[in-house]
C-alpha cells in the first residue's frame, strides 16, 4: 500500500497539488490570454476565469464533507483525467458561450479531484508540513509555467494555453492513478467511528481564507494586464512574472521552517494586510519598480499565510473533512474575483481594486481572530 509516508505518495501529491492549484500560478496568463487573443474584454475575461473556479467551489463543497481516504485515489484520477479531456475540448473553440461551459465544467471535475487531494493531505501525521512540501512543489510548477507559457502562447496562439493545461491536467491523473497515497494513520486508526461536527473555529478560518482567496484572483487576474496597459513592455511584464514564480519557491520551505517558531495566528492576522497593501502599490503606482516589487511577491503571502491556515485548521478538525473542502474555501472567493476585477478595472480602472482590497483584508482580519492561538491535536480514538 502506497501511504503519504512514501516517496511514491509524496511525489503523487505534489503532482495533484500543482494540477488542482493551476489557477494559482496561471491566472495572469490565463485572463491576459483570453484579452489578448481571445478579445474578450476584461469582464468576460474575468467571467470565464470564475466559472472555473465556482464549478471547483461546487464540487469540493459538495464531496468535502463525504471524504474518505478509500475513494479518494479514485476520484483525483477520474476528476483530472475529465479535466484533460475538457481543456482539450477547449482549445477546438473560440466561441464564448462553449468556453463558458467547458471553464465550468472544468472547474468541477479539477475541484473534485483537488478535495480528494487535500483531505488526504490533511490525514497526514503533520498536515503543516505535508502542505508546506506540495506549496515547495507548486513553487517550481510555477517557474517553469510562467517562463514558458507566454512564449508558447505568443508563438502559437491562445489555443496553446488550454493544450498545456490539457496537459497537466493528463500528468496530474497519470500520477493520482499510478501513486495516490492513503494517509499513514489510516492503518491504526478504527474503520467505523461516529463523525463529529466541524470545530466552529474552522469555519472562520474558512471564510478568512475565502477573503484572501478573492483578493488573490481579483488582483491576480489582472496583474500582467496592468503592467502591460501602463506601458511597461512585455518582456518586463514577463520578467515579473519569471521572478514572481522564483519567489514563491520560498515560502512554503519558510513555512516549515518556522512552524514551531511563529504563531499561525499571529501569521493569519497580518497575511491579509500585507497582501492588501501589496494590491495597492501594484494597481497603483505609475512606475514600474514598485509594481514589479510587489507583483513578485504577490503570490508568496497567499502561499505562506495559507500553509499556516492548513496547519492550525487541519488539527482543529482531524476528520479531513474540513480541509477537504480547502478548493472551496479559495476558490469561493476567487471564483468572484476575476469577474468582481473585470468589473470594477471596466468601470473605474485599475486602481479601483486597492480600496477594495483593503476593506476585504479588516473582514478577514476579523474572521482569523475567532481562532484559537493553539490548536491541541486530537488523541487518534476520538478522530472521525
Amino acid at each position: 500500500m502506497i501511504t503519504t509516508n512514501s516517496r511514491r505518495g509524496r511525489i503523487a501529491l505534489m503532482v495533484a497539488h500543482c494540477a488542482g492549484m493551476i489557477d494559482l500560478v496561471a491566472l495572469p496568463v490565463w485572463v491576459g490570454t483570453l484579452v489578448a487573443h481571445y478579445h474578450f474584454d476584461p469582464q468576460q475575461a474575468g467571467l470565464l476565469a470564475s466559472l472555473f473556479l465556482s464549478g471547483a467551489v461546487l464540487a469540493s463543497a459538495g464531496l468535502a464533507p463525504r471524504f474518505l481516504p478509500d475513494t479518494a485515489r479514485l476520484e483525483a484520477a477520474l476528476g483530472f483525467g475529465v479535466a484533460a479531456v475538457l481543456f482539450g475540448l477547449a482549445c477546438l473553440t473560440t466561441s464564448f458561450a462553449l468556453l463558458a461551459a467547458l471553464h465550468a465544467l472544468c472547474g468541477v471535475a479539477a475541484g473534485a479531484a483537488l478535495s480528494a487531494t487535500h483531505g488526504t493531505i490533511a490525514r497526514t501525521a503533520n498536515p503543516h508540513r505535508m502542505f508546506a512540501v506540495v506549496g515547495m512543489a507548486l513553487g517550481v510548477f510555477a517557474i517553469v509555467f510562467l517562463g514558458g507559457a507566454p512564449q508558447l502562447v505568443a508563438r502559437f496562439g491562445g489555443a496553446a494555453l488550454f493544450q498545456i493545461f490539457a496537459g497537466v491536467m493528463a500528468l496530474g491523473a497519470l500520477a493520482c492513478a499510478l501513486a495516490f497515497p492513503r494517509p499513514d494513520a489510516d492503518e491504526a486508526r478504527p474503520q467505523h467511528m461516529p463523525r463529529q461536527a466541524i470545530p466552529r473555529a474552522v469555519w472562520c478560518g474558512i471564510a478568512g481564507i475565502a477573503c484572501m482567496g478573492l483578493v488573490q484572483s481579483m488582483t491576480f487576474s489582472f496583474l500582467e494586464r496592468a503592467g502591460s496597459d501602463r506601458g511597461f513592455g512585455v518582456e518586463a511584464v514577463t520578467g515579473v512574472l519569471i521572478a514572481l514564480g522564483f519567489v514563491n519557491l520560498v515560502p512554503a520551505p519558510l513555512a516549515a521552517l518556522l512552524e514551531k517558531r511563529v504563531l499561525a495566528r499571529s501569521v493569519l492576522l497580518v497575511g491579509p494586510v500585507i497582501q492588501a497593501l501589496l494590491v495597492v502599490v501594484i494597481m497603483s503606482s505609475p512606475q514600474f519598480a514598485p509594481y514589479a516589487a510587489a507583483a513578485s511577491v504577490f503570490a508568496a503571502v497567499m502561499i505562506f499565510t495559507h500553509t499556516f491556515a492548513f496547519g492550525l485548521m487541519a488539527r482543529l478538525d482531524r476528520s479531513g473533512r474540513a480541509m477537504a473542502a480547502t478548493p472551496a474555501m479559495l476558490m469561493a472567493g476567487a471564483a468572484i474575483g476575476p469577474l468582481l476585477g473585470g468589473t470594477l478595472v471596466k468601470t473605474w480602472g485599475y486602481a479601483s481594486l486597492g480600496p477594495v482590497a483593503l476593506v476585504i483584508a479588516a473582514i478577514a482580519v476579523l474572521c482569523f481572530s475567532r481562532l484559537p492561538v493553539h490548536a491541541a491535536v486530537q488523541p487518534k480514538e476520538t478522530l472521525a
